[in-house]
């Protein structure tokens, strides 16, 4: 097995790396499995399960008021909304303005409401953000653009 296992590494990895001595064999052969094994349980999630866990990321992200968690699932440009800022921010400015809002607004809760998918192939969230100051519609619509999902649109409107 261990010699398989070199011969593997020297057609893969040319004779530099073969030379490397590895001095216990199995605590390899263990870690390269649970590497393979990890890799392999996210590429083989159906796009709805990449979806979902995205969209529990930032409805978490939006449950604590944590601006870079968010800002991490934010297009490169983002439609954004909230009271009196609305308009197409860069991904620096969008979250600048999510952290003022958030500085005002600071969350509360956030409960969903309704998810769901568009014919274009995005999905959407509407849930309800609770703060001090009262509570905010809150809707974000999340885009595949070259094989990520990312937020492309963010609103947070009050409730009446």
């Amino acid at each position: 097995m261990h010699k398989i296992i070199k011969v593997l590494l020297l057609i893969y990895f040319g004779k530099d790396f073969v030379v490397i001595k590895i001095n216990n064999m199995r605590k390899f052969i263990v870690i390269i499995l649970f590497y393979i094994a990890s890799g392999f349980t996210f590429f083989n999630m159906t796009p709805e399960q990449k979806v979902a866990d995205i969209s529990k990321g930032i409805a978490e992200a939006i449950r604590k008021g944590n601006v870079n968690d968010l800002s991490n699932y934010f297009n490169s440009t983002i439609d954004l909304t909230t009271p009196g800022k609305e308009g197409s921010f860069s991904k620096a400015q969008a979250a600048q303005i999510v952290k003022e809002f958030f500085t005002k607004y600071p969350p509360k809760t956030f409960e969903v409401k309704h998810q769901g998918a568009s014919s274009d192939g995005s999905n959407y969230t509407i849930g309800s953000l609770g703060t001090p100051k009262g509570k905010f519609r809150t809707y974000y619509l999340i885009k595949n653009v070259s094989g990520k999902y990312y937020i492309q649109q963010l609103m947070f409107e009050t409730e009446k």
